[in-house]
């Protein structure tokens, strides 16, 4: 798959708090319910893959619809 498994689980993480965050939820509830545990960790997740915040991710998205 090209990614180390911690790799992979984040991702798949990140991925579940982006539509936590995109329907709604809070950044404290995304971290918790994603798997990610807190909003820091939710945070430096997002640091490194979509490249922002959880709130600007919604901010931007949330209007769209998109998941980038």
């Amino acid at each position: 798959m090209g990614t180390t498994p911690a790799r992979r689980v984040e991702r798949v993480r990140l991925d579940r708090a982006q539509q936590l965050l995109l329907e709604g939820h809070s950044v404290t509830s995304a971290a918790r319910h994603s798997g990610l545990g807190t909003d820091e960790t939710l945070r430096r997740a997002f640091t490194r893959h979509p490249g922002t915040t959880p709130t600007h991710y919604r901010r931007r998205f949330a209007t769209t619809g998109r998941q980038d």
